[in-house]
């Protein structure tokens, strides 16, 4: 770490040399000359400053190439590619006649920019995100990244992500489960949901207030330390510079499903400002699935100079949700959604409290090089229960993530830019569980809390150092190159300490110096295509639950992360005059040292118990693609703009050498090899289309079609999850009058009634299916904003 950290401040010693000139320019009306003050200046994509008072704008520039994209409310985008930094540049913006204009433009710089990243990354925007309700994330997420899927255990609760097909750790009755989110790092405006234990709990957040997300698929340990399967970057809505609006927003539906949203938004030339609640409500359409959710977001940004800028956020959820329980395979094949009454009984659920806050601070030190800190910290209080019994949890989560930006001209048509940074981060948490039993004064009611079974204190701790270089080469060649190292600590104590039992009081386990690189090779042709290929690695801890051996109440020792790596090439591209985009990856990822269960024999035929173990790899080969097409486009026609879009994912992914042993009932050896078989959890394919539609006179509508092939969901191939389709479809009308906004709609989910699910348990029999609703799902709402 020490030689890291010292070629790091090497680096930033003697980088001086590489000095870069400036770019000056001027931002006009161009129906009257008049200066547009506060208008965003964004370089290579990354908004990099504003116009002051007069228009004008300075910012860090070098002679190979930047993509310049300039924008302002009420005005159609500017974009453009620089090559001469010497030239004083005058745009002149054309006024535009609606909002619309920026939501392409926002996708016309993400497409352009995409182009120079040699990697599987997939962008939503309010277009994808608010195709259905808005309100749950797995519906944008399943519908428009291919590879990714996104799952949920209740009406808005247990989420949970799996990149081209990695899964969620391992559990009691299988090599994989789906209990909880592992795996991957989430991000919400640069500060970690995953905590520090490498677990992501995502019931606590507002999708609604959700403006973007980044879908980073594959290892991504060089920016974001243990993300063997990938990355997912969550942004909160941004309010427009320049104006202040408060809105109100309702949206109701089927199974008592009701959303109330109350929204500020204020944008200035050096400030922002976001105050958003939303109260959320359901009913739930099985037996004990009801949820009841509060969220208050605030998120303040400010511009004190040309070279700083601070991003506040302060996040409070109050989260509610029943759990039914999963069906048994015979339950779900009958229609039959009465649930678990094991589950009912213990009045399943799951209740989280949470509050956090961020601070983060950016400074340009010089033109080539910048820095970004970031502070932040979670509380939470929370508990569930299921059929095995009542929990509760109260950790404490904080940390830091500073990283450093350079950018260097070496000269000719060479140029250097890269990141370096760190991430420390760690949880403090005391977790008890608990045994349910008779309620003695109401027997016939839910069970209630009983006798302790555990109560454990843990802490964990992560050290990330990451750095990421691209080198820009003549003939638009481009070579990037990237490390990181990543270290988790984890120290656990048993607080119902018996000494007669033989079992130690303190755990600890140490998993450090991680080292995961990552290479890639890009190629841009004519500004429009670009090829690549990469390779990247990483690494998957064990979490607290996996390292100590259950029956001794020892260090699993043998126990090693495991390890991912990952080729791929690929494809984007601008076609047809810039009107089709589309991106194509081929990839093969391996993972090895998985963790899977031996057991150990007593000698008298019998197996004393089974502990967690490495063995055997899966072996991953996938084809990814997507297009998106603006059809039609025209100011003054009925259809404003017609853009089709198509997904699919074709996934052969595989175990291979890979042993399962366990202990049953009656203390026999359970023994199982899955080698050969497909990996659980995963359709082969899956095709997602459909079509936006606006109008100039203010209607719009969308229609999209999802196919998800049979999915095996226990590891040995005997369970399989039939296929289905979807169709879904939304319709609307916005208008404008006087100071006021209005957009009303109306939609419907599974308009053909077909029977599917939200979630699919893994080898977790006989507990198997989450199901969907199996009637046709409405909603619609209205939002109204008065504009200041």
């Amino acid at each position: 770490m020490k030689k890291l950290l010292l070629s790091l401040c090497g680096i930033l010693m003697c980088a001086s040399v590489f000095a870069q000139s400036q770019l000056n320019g001027k931002v006009l009306d161009a129906t009257n000359n008049n200066p547009l003050s506060g208008a965003t200046i964004k370089k290579n994509g990354i908004e990099t400053t504003t116009t002051d008072a007069n228009g004008a704008f300075s910012l860090p520039c070098n002679n190979n190439g930047m993509a310049l994209t300039v924008t302002y409310i009420g005005y159609k985008p500017y974009t453009a590619e620089v090559t001469d930094c010497s030239k004083n540049l005058q745009i002149l913006m054309v006024p535009s006649t609606s909002s619309l204009d920026e939501v392409q433009l926002s996708a016309n710089s993400y497409r352009q920019e995409s182009l120079k990243k040699p990697v599987s990354e997939v962008k939503l925007n309010p277009v994808e995100l608010n195709r259905g309700t808005g309100l749950f994330l797995d519906d944008a997420i399943n519908a428009n990244v291919p590879g990714v899927i996104m799952t949920r255990r209740g009406v808005s609760s247990g989420q949970q992500f799996n990149i081209r097909g990695y899964g969620n750790g391992v559990g009691f009755k299988g090599i994989s489960n789906n209990f909880d989110g592992q795996g991957y790092k989430v991000y919400l405006n640069n500060i970690p949901i995953t905590a520090a234990e490498n677990v992501t709990l995502l019931d606590d957040i507002d999708f609604a207030s959700i403006g973007s997300v980044d879908v980073i698929k594959g290892p991504a340990a060089s920016k974001y330390g243990f993300a063997i399967a990938g990355a997912v970057n969550l942004r909160t809505i941004r309010p427009k510079n320049g104006e202040t609006s408060l809105s109100q927003k309702v949206t109701v539906g089927n199974y008592g499903l009701a959303r109330f949203t109350t929204q500020f938004q204020m944008g200035r030339e050096k400030t922002s400002l976001l105050l958003n609640y939303g109260h959320q409500i359901s009913d739930g359409f099985m037996d004990h699935n009801n949820s009841t959710k509060d969220f208050m977001n605030l998120v303040f940004d400010f511009r004190p100079s040309e070279k700083q800028q601070i991003s506040t956020y302060f996040g409070f959820s109050n989260s509610y949700d029943e759990r039914g329980g999963e069906l048994t395979i015979e339950q779900y094949e009958n229609e039959d959604y009465s649930g678990s009454q094991r589950y009912i009984k213990n009045n399943a659920h799951s209740e989280i409290i949470s509050f956090r806050a961020g601070l983060s601070h950016t400074y340009s030190f010089t033109n080539w090089l910048s820095n970004t800190t970031t502070v932040f910290g979670t509380g939470t209080s929370s508990n569930s229960s299921s059929a095995a019994g009542w929990s509760e949890e109260a950790p404490l989560n904080y940390g830091t993530r500073s990283v450093f930006d350079l950018d260097f001209d070496l000269g000719g048509d060479f140029s250097l830019s890269g990141q370096a940074g760190l991430e420390f981060q760690e949880k403090r948490s005391q977790a008890l569980s608990y045994k349910m039993v008779e309620n003695p004064s109401d027997p016939d009611g839910y069970n209630i809390i009983g006798a302790t079974r555990s109560n454990q204190f843990a802490t964990s701790k992560i050290h990330l150092l990451f750095t990421e270089w691209v080198l820009k080469m003549p003939y638009d060649f481009s070579l990037t190159a990237g490390v990181g190292k990543s270290s988790l600590f984890i120290d656990l104590e048993d607080r119902l300490y018996d000494p007669a039992r033989g079992k130690p009081r303190v755990v600890s386990a140490n998993y450090d110096d991680l080292v995961s690189p990552h290479f890639a090779l890009n190629k841009v042709f004519n500004d429009n295509i670009s090829v690549y290929a990469s390779y990247s690695s990483g690494y998957k801890a064990p979490v607290s639950g996996n390292i100590i051996i259950s029956a001794t109440g020892g260090l699993n020792t043998g126990l090693v992360p495991e390890e991912g790596n990952q080729f791929e090439i690929g494809s984007k591209g601008n076609l047809l005059q810039n009107k089709l985009y589309y991106q194509l990856a081929l990839f093969q990822a391996t993972f090895k040292n998985k963790f899977t269960s031996v057991a150990v024999p007593a000698g008298d035929g019998t197996t004393l118990y089974s502990y967690l173990a490495n063995g055997g790899k899966q072996d991953h080969k996938g084809v990814e693609a997507l297009l998106k097409y603006n059809a039609y486009e025209s100011a003054t026609g009925f259809f404003r703009s017609v853009n089709p879009y198509l997904n699919v994912t074709y996934s052969d992914f595989k175990y291979e050498d890979f042993q399962y042993e366990a202990v049953s009932r009656d203390g026999e050896l359970i023994s199982q090899d899955y080698s050969g078989n497909d990996v659980a959890g995963v359709a082969p394919w899956v095709i997602n289309a459909g079509v936006d539609v606006n109008t100039n006179l203010g209607f719009y509508g969308n229609i999209t079609y999802m196919y998800r092939d049979a999915v095996p969901f226990t590891s040995d191939g005997l369970n399989v999850a039939d296929s289905y389709s979807l169709l879904n479809g939304k319709i609307g009308y916005r208008t404008s009058f006087g100071q006021f906004d209005l957009d009303a709609f109306f939609g419907a989910n599974n308009i053909t009634g077909t029977q599917y699910y939200y979630m699919l348990f893994l080898n977790q029999l006989d507990d198997a299916y989450i199901p969907a609703p199996l009637d046709t799902n409405y909603f619609g709402g209205v939002n109204l904003k008065y504009n200041f």
